[in-house]
């Protein structure tokens, strides 16, 4: 791999984690429901959950897509189908009291953020375009070098949204205020979604 082409992979992977996506929706809402101390399992199953995703579809799996390609499709409209879920249950993410914050229920497990990223259709659509793109011939060294690409930018960028959610908390201090919040973040979910139920 050139040294140009592993500049433009890092810069794919930081644009394509940095932006809003199911992955980042989820972390703001558990950073202002949570803090980011209880958010910690949730982000580093993201971000190595979405590496390890990059080396098994490197492995292989993309040729059983290509075999039958009916599969990707049902993946996709299953994965819409489970992000409109977790859009309810965020949307229906409330406080106990009014002077008592922090949301009912827990934030994502380790194991649970990392299962997420084989639901997570933005989530599929980084980790194929970067195996289509910037590796020449699927070789392990190439595979693992664009799955570690992404673990580096990726953990810093969710973090960060994460972070941002814990920032809200000074504004959420009440009910109303944080219920519209989730309600928004729902919303927010829901629209990462229209350019994978475009085809993009």
């Amino acid at each position: 791999m050139t040294y140009e082409l592993i500049l433009a992979l890092i810069g794919f992977a930081f644009v394509s984690s940095i932006t809003p996506g199911p992955n980042n929706m989820m972390l703001m809402a558990s950073g202002a429901n949570f803090g980011i101390r209880r958010s910690i399992p949730h982000i580093l199953g993201v971000g190595l959950g979405h590496s390890f995703m990059i080396v098994v579809l490197g492995a292989g799996l993309v040729q059983v897509f290509d075999t039958f390609p009916i599969m990707l499709v049902m993946m996709k409209w299953g994965s819409v189908a489970y992000l409109i879920y977790l859009s309810w249950k965020i949307a229906n993410a409330a406080p106990k009291s009014p002077d008592a914050p922090e949301a009912e229920g827990k934030p994502l497990t380790f194991l649970q953020a990392a299962a997420f990223q084989w639901v997570n259709p933005k989530g599929w659509f980084m980790a194929l375009t970067a195996i289509s793109a910037y590796t020449s011939d699927h070789s392990f060294s190439q595979v693992l070098l664009v799955a570690l690409t992404f673990m580096c930018t990726n953990l810093p960028s969710i973090f960060f949204w994460n972070a941002l959610g814990q920032q809200a908390r000074r504004f959420l201090n009440n009910h109303g205020r944080l219920r519209a919040f989730n309600i928004t973040m729902a919303v927010l979910l829901v629209l990462t979604l229209i350019p994978i139920i475009r085809g993009h």
